[in-house]
């Protein structure tokens, strides 16, 4: 194309501030970076005040727990006709030994009563072991001959949880009582 020479319009003409002239559109000279790092700065504060409020909140709040129902505690019952099998649980030599003495003393018969040691050496606190809900009150008397000790019904020392037996395992607090 040879040198053309088209009239002037509007668009030849540059003005010295950028005004939205058809369709080719400036920047928006109100925009600043500034005032959007402003804005997200407020948004931040805010927010982080209304998660302290909100924490504050839910932990001023108590937690509503029902208190467990105490254990009926049955009577202890020195019932002489359970065999009683006393377990050692701890490293300490002849601890079964004076046990199998206390109950003895207690009015059990030495036949009925025996003693040896237990596969661990470091159980936390004298257990009596009961087969079933109604040698409780025979296993809470074995523990009060013996000075003590947590009931637990369990079928782990007996298989027939008719048979009228009795397991102690002897913990270390029975050890650090003397």
């Amino acid at each position: 194309m040879p040198n053309e020479t088209y009239p002037r319009d509007r668009f030849d003409d540059i003005p010295r501030q950028r005004d939205r002239i058809g369709a080719h559109r400036a920047e928006n000279p109100r925009m600043r970076v500034g005032v959007a790092l402003l804005w997200a700065g407020v948004a931040a504060v805010v927010l982080f005040c209304a998660g302290v409020v909100t924490f504050l909140a839910l932990s001023q709040q108590q937690d509503v727990v029902a208190e467990p129902e105490p254990e009926p505690s049955v009577a202890a019952v020195v019932d002489t006709s359970y065999e009683v099998l006393i377990l050692n649980g701890t490293s300490s030599q002849g601890a079964e030994v004076r046990a199998e003495e206390q109950l003895v003393a207690a009015g059990w018969n030495g036949d009925d009563v025996s003693a040896g040691a237990s596969s661990a050496t470091d159980i936390p606190e004298t257990v009596v072991y009961y087969a079933a809900p109604e040698h409780e009150a025979a296993a809470a008397g074995v523990a009060e001959a013996l000075g003590g000790g947590r009931l637990q019904e369990s079928t782990a020392y007996v298989s027939d949880p008719a048979t009228k037996i009795v397991t102690v395992v002897l913990g270390l607090d029975r050890v650090s009582a003397g």
